[in-house]
């Protein structure tokens, strides 16, 4: 090529680069948010409450993915190997569980993800069949130690909190029952309003719909002290089961790879879309209380409640092998 035809070479290129640029397909960045468990899961409503605005704000698209199994490691591991920049994944406490949950899992739960913003936190309800004839969480445990091991409840999967927080409760209680994992907690609810297993441990955003509905019975509250959703409900400890506490945060987590200019632009456009008292309404209906932090103290978060995890997992004595 002569030193002539170079400069039109590179001009054309130039142009053909900045055509390719301006094009809609080119442009607009696609952003996913993998939702670890099925449709109705607690992490599939939360991120439906604010995807529509967090599009908005970003100027983009947000696709909102369900990638269920394996208690939410399936679509958290594709997360993990993610190299696009442009892939979050819906966390909760389901996340630092499985780290100590399982004995074999693709990804580390800290090491391999970084905090990109914080969303809420919620805690769970130990719900059981309207039909089963119990009216209190005490008379609840007192017919479990009458037929140990014989009745079942439902989860949203192995390795799921609504798992770890009844093998918990059950560990605490000095009661057994068989576990039958599900694919999402909407699944484990209209299990026991099926009256096909004699227990639950869904989330407070999974549950509030069927406060009123006879084939159920919310026994007690998970977290330490009475949720302001649920307030004639008594915690867990204050119904008999001293020591007990299980909640859980809600926030977005990115591949650890994923640059930190990226990640600091999600940051404040998320929290932005959080503050929103619109955006707020939604989750405190769902049964969140919402609230804003900065990446680090998330950050700081997701490493405290790995080690709580580490604790919780132990002393129910749950494995996942």
């Amino acid at each position: 090529m002569s030193m002539q035809s170079r400069p039109l070479r590179s001009a054309a290129v130039a142009l053909l680069l900045a055509a390719a640029a301006a094009s809609p397909a080119f442009a607009q960045k696609v952003f996913r948010i993998v939702v670890p468990f099925g449709p109705g899961a607690v992490q599939d409503t939360v991120a439906r409450t604010f995807s529509n605005e967090l599009a908005q704000a970003l100027g983009t698209s947000v696709i909102v993915e369900n990638r269920p199994g394996a208690g939410g490691t399936v679509g958290t591991a594709a997360v993990a190997k993610a190299t696009d920049n442009n892939t979050l994944v819906l966390a909760a406490a389901s996340h630092n569980l499985a780290g100590h949950l399982y004995s074999k899992l693709a990804y580390d739960p800290i090491k391999d993800f970084t905090a990109v913003s914080y969303i809420g936190n919620s805690g769970y309800v130990i719900a059981a069949p309207g039909n089963l004839g119990v009216n209190t969480l005490a008379d609840y445990v007192k017919l479990l130690k009458s037929k140990p091991g014989q009745m079942n409840y439902a989860s949203a999967g192995n390795g799921s909190a609504s798992h770890l927080g009844m093998a918990y409760f059950l560990a605490k209680a000095g009661a057994e029952m068989q576990h039958v994992p599900m694919k999402s907690t909407g699944d484990a609810v209209n299990e026991v309003l099926a009256g096909r297993v004699q227990g639950a441990v869904p989330a407070v955003i999974g549950i509030t719909g069927f406060r009123q509905d006879a084939r159920i019975k919310l026994l007690a509250y998970t977290g330490a002290q009475r949720s302001k959703f649920l307030p004639d409900l008594p915690t867990v400890a204050e119904a008999g089961v001293p020591g007990y506490k299980f909640d859980s945060w809600f926030g977005l987590l990115a591949p650890s790879t994923m640059p930190k200019a990226e990640v600091e632009r999600l940051h404040a456009a998320i929290n932005k879309v959080l503050q929103d008292p619109v955006v707020q309404e939604r989750l405190t209906r769902l049964g969140v209380e919402p609230g804003t932090m900065s990446a680090a103290d998330f950050e700081k978060l997701l490493r405290a409640d790995y080690d709580t995890a580490g604790v919780l997992v132990k002393a129910s004595g749950a494995r996942i092998e």
